[in-house]
C-alpha cells in the first residue's frame, strides 16, 4: 500500500510515518512546513511541499504517485489561538478537509484516517468519555474538527469514502532512541514546556486556573504516547483495508493526571526542582478530559505500550535533553 501522510512533517505526523516505513509501508508525506519540520521526515517518505487547501498542489501529487488510503493531520490545533482567531481554523481545518476530500473524490481514493480530538466532547457530562457521547465544543478548534467529521460523514454517504476518525487525548513523550520529537514554536503544550523550565531553557511555568472542580483544583487530562497513537492510526487504516464500516475511536490511556501531578511527575524523572506559578483560567479550556478508549483496544486491536505517565515523561525528556534547540540544533 501507498499511504499519503498529510501534516507527516508534524510532531503526530513525523511518528506516524517512521512507524509506517518501519512496517513496510510505501510512504509519501504532503505538508506545507508551517508548523513542521523537514528534518522530522524518515528519508525513505517521498515528500511534497505544498498546503492541502491548494487543489491544484493536491491533484499534481495525486497525479504523480497511486495513493491507497490517507492519514490526515494537517490542521491548526492551539485552543487558546482558535479562541482569538476562530476564522484561521475554520479555514485551514474545516475547508481544508472539504478540499482534501474533493481530491479524494476526482483520483478514487477512498480510505482516510484522520486526527479528530477529544475537544469535540467540550465539557463532558460524565467521565470516562465514550464514543457516542455529546459533541458540544467549548472553542473554535473543537467545532473545526466536529465540523470535519460531520463533512466526512455526508462524503461517505454520496462517495464511499470510508473513514476512521480518531478522537485523540493529550499527546506527549517521544520516539525512545530520541530521534525525533516535539518541537514547537512557540511551545503550548504542558510537558514540553515543562521539561524547558527543567532544562533552563524557559524560566519557569504558568499552570492556568487552580479553581477547576478537579482533585487538586487544576486541569486533568488524559495522556497517550506519540508512539502508541502512531500504532493506532496504522490500525486504523487496516481496518479500512478490511473493508469495515466508517468508525470514530476515542484514544486515551483511560487515566487523567492533572496539570500539578504532571508537574510533580516531571520533576521526579528530571530531579529538576522546576518552578512554577498559578494563573488565571484559559478560555476554551474544559476541566476534565478522559477517555474511554475499550472501543480501539476491542475493535483495532490497539494495545498501548506506554501506560506509566513517568515514562512517557521520560523518552520526551530524553529528546530535550539530546536536542535542546529541536530540529534547529544541527
Amino acid at each position: 500500500m501507498t499511504i499519503a501522510v498529510l501534516g507527516g512533517a508534524g510532531y503526530i505526523g513525523s511518528h506516524t510515518v517512521a512507524q509506517l516505513v518501519k512496517a513496510g509501508q510505501d510512504v509519501v508525506v504532503l505538508d506545507n512546513l508551517i508548523t513542521g519540520h523537514k528534518r522530522a521526515v524518515d528519508p525513505k517518505a517521498r515528500f511534497y511541499q505544498g498546503d492541502i487547501r491548494d487543489y491544484h498542489f493536491l491533484s499534481q501529487a495525486f497525479s504523480k504517485e497511486k495513493i491507497d488510503g490517507v492519514i490526515h493531520f494537517a490542521a491548526f490545533s492551539i485552543v487558546p489561538e482558535s479562541m482569538k482567531d476562530p476564522l484561521k481554523y475554520f479555514d485551514n481545518n474545516t475547508s481544508g478537509m472539504i478540499t482534501l476530500l474533493e481530491a479524494m473524490n476526482q483520483f478514487g481514493i477512498k480510505k482516510i484516517v484522520f486526527s479528530s480530538t477529544a475537544a469535540t466532547y467540550g465539557e463532558p457530562k460524565h467521565v470516562p468519555i465514550h464514543e457516542d457521547d455529546p459533541q458540544v465544543p467549548t472553542n473554535p478548534y473543537g467545532e473545526s474538527k466536529l465540523a470535519m467529521e460531520k463533512i466526512i460523514k455526508w462524503a461517505d454517504v454520496a462517495y464511499g469514502i470510508k473513514f476512521v476518525a480518531l478522537r485523540y487525548f493529550n499527546v506527549a513523550g517521544a520516539m525512545p532512541d530520541g530521534s525525533i520529537g516535539e518541537d514547537h514554536h512557540p511551545e503550548t503544550h504542558l510537558i514540553p514546556i515543562i521539561l524547558q523550565a527543567a532544562a533552563g531553557t524557559r524560566d519557569g511555568l504558568q499552570i492556568f486556573g487552580d479553581d477547576y472542580p478537579t482533585k487538586d483544583g487544576t486541569n486533568v487530562r488524559d495522556y497517550v504516547h506519540v508512539v502508541d497513537l502512531a500504532d493506532a492510526h496504522i490500525l486504523a487504516m487496516k481496518y479500512l483495508s478490511e473493508s469495515n464500516d466508517s468508525n470514530a475511536f476515542n484514544l486515551g490511556s483511560a487515566t487523567g493526571f492533572s496539570n500539578l501531578e504532571i508537574l510533580n511527575a516531571a520533576r521526579k524523572v528530571t530531579g529538576q526542582p522546576i518552578p512554577a506559578k498559578i494563573g488565571p483560567r484559559r478560555p476554551g479550556d474544559p476541566s476534565t478530559l478522559i477517555a474511554a478508549s475499550d472501543k480501539a483496544r476491542t475493535i483495532l486491536g490497539w494495545k498501548p505500550k506506554f501506560d506509566d505517565v513517568e515514562q512517557v515523561i521520560a523518552t520526551a525528556w530524553n529528546w530535550h535533553q539530546n536536542h535542546p534547540e529541536g530540529f534547529r540544533d544541527k
